[in-house]
């Protein structure tokens, strides 16, 4: 098993961060190899930014994705940028408070206000929280406690709450859009 995971959007909304937490969740809490590469642009907040996750059960050689089998993509340049890319057949998550269009794609896409969501729950800044419970959700790559316990392990001291709601309604927002 190899499954090649890509977060894309603008620089501060933290999708390092839970691209940094997935592969952790998924080194630390399964029998699974993981490793986690990230890029963005030279403007460190609302520049573009993507972290790309693997996770295999044999050793990964080559920490570079040509072609992500799962997309997560919170804005409309990620979207237009790296939907292309997806590998047919894939999945494409897409944060429909931001993205507007998505290309045509041999991919199943799925839309949810991950944003709106968070910041219904008080603070938009856990839609990277929101977004990762999703993303583990529909994916099952990880278990959802092993995916919280690596959360509550990196978030700041002083949000580990908030950041577990956020995680959690993720997970229900998968329930809802697969039923």
């Amino acid at each position: 098993m190899r499954k090649e995971f890509r977060l894309a959007g603008a620089g501060g909304q933290g999708l390092i961060t839970a691209a940094i937490i997935l592969a952790a969740a998924a080194a630390e809490h399964t029998e699974y190899n993981a490793v986690q590469s990230q890029s963005y642009g030279p403007e460190s907040r609302g520049g573009s930014s993507k972290a790309d996750v693997i996770i295999s059960t044999d050793e990964i050689d080559y920490p570079e994705i040509k072609s992500p089998e799962i997309l997560l993509v919170m804005t409309q340049e990620a979207c237009d940028k790296f939907v292309p890319g997806v590998r047919p057949g894939g999945m494409v998550i897409v944060d429909d408070t931001y993205v507007k269009d998505v290309p045509p794609i041999d991919a199943k896409v799925i839309k949810y206000s991950i944003s709106a969501k968070a910041k219904e729950l008080g603070r938009e800044i856990v839609a990277n929280i929101v977004a990762l419970g999703l993303l583990v959700g529909l994916t099952g790559i990880v278990p959802e406690e092993a995916a919280l316990q690596s959360v509550l392990a990196r978030v700041p001291k002083g949000t580990e709450e908030l950041n577990k709601t956020a995680f959690l309604a993720g997970i229900q927002a998968a329930k809802e859009v697969n039923s």
